[in-house]
């Protein structure tokens, strides 16, 4: 007697058929590749890209997410959808601007993670490692996530960390740092300008979860020449970007965490980043 349930038997051969194939498939070559109904097929694909199990790219291909393939280690997770939804929006993004286009996540540090990148083609072009964690002090992407932290969130990052420079530009005193802070909430993104990298330019845009909290960054990385002549440019996608990740994750405008955070500090500060 078969006591296998079909549905679940079907995810599972749609995961096991992912999984042995080094390049993404389009839905008509899974349908055949597995004798499933095209609808049917269509529908296991969107419920395990919404559940951040399978990446669908700009071409409409699917693809298992590679955690997954590395072992049972993974649990979905937020990472993973996060992952799955920004990709394409990521990529759409590269090829408008060609310019480099990150997806960062906080580290328990208050630092940024790069979870999703989107590479220029340009011969000159900004590229970070994929295991890089990046300043939240230093960075456009690290900022953004540190603004809207809790308060004391912000005191504790400040009092344990040393504010070294990486060139001569670099903003490493505090009040500095808490007043581009304070901009970044007020104006809904942030950008720097050779203080990280020299020559190297960003701007970036919070990305919200569902219940409105803030869990990770949209950041265009370019070279400061291209940046200062398209920022009107790079700041329209990077806020449309952003807000498209964040509705794709469940996100709608005026949820109770949809507030600015780490206004109730007690330190007052003034300066420019």
């Amino acid at each position: 007697m078969n006591n296998q349930v079909k549905s679940a038997a079907r995810v599972l051969d749609v995961l096991e058929l992912l999984s042995s194939r080094n390049e993404p498939m389009r839905l008509n070559d899974l349908a055949l590749a597995l004798g499933f109904p095209k609808s049917s097929t269509y529908g296991l694909l969107s419920t395990l890209v919404a559940r951040g199990y399978v990446s669908k790219d700009s071409g409409d291909r699917y693809a298992i997410v590679e955690e997954f393939r590395r072992g049972f280690g993974w649990v979905g997770g937020f990472e993973a959808l996060l992952r799955s939804v920004a990709a394409p929006i990521v990529e759409e993004i590269r090829d408008r601007l060609d310019e480099t286009v990150f997806v960062c996540v906080r580290t328990e540090k208050q630092n940024a993670r790069l979870v999703c990148k989107a590479v220029s083609r340009q011969p000159i072009r900004y590229d970070a490692s994929d295991q890089n964690s990046l300043p939240g002090y230093g960075t456009v992407m690290g900022r953004v996530l540190l603004a809207h932290q809790p308060p004391e969130v912000i005191d504790a990052y400040f009092a344990r960390t040393e504010l070294l420079p990486f060139n001569e530009k670099t903003v490493t005193d505090e009040a500095g740092i808490r007043a581009e802070l304070e901009r970044i909430r007020e104006d809904g993104y942030g950008t720097i300008v050779d203080q990280y990298a020299a020559g190297g330019a960003g701007i970036a845009a919070p990305i919200r979860r569902d219940d409105g909290r803030v869990m990770a960054v949209l950041d265009i990385a370019t070279v400061t020449s291209r940046y200062e002549a398209r920022k009107g440019e790079m700041l329209a996608a990077v806020l449309d970007g952003a807000a498209r990740i964040s509705a794709r994750l469940g996100y709608r405008p005026g949820t109770e965490a949809d507030r600015p955070a780490g206004k109730a500090s007690g330190r007052k500060t003034r300066g420019d980043a």
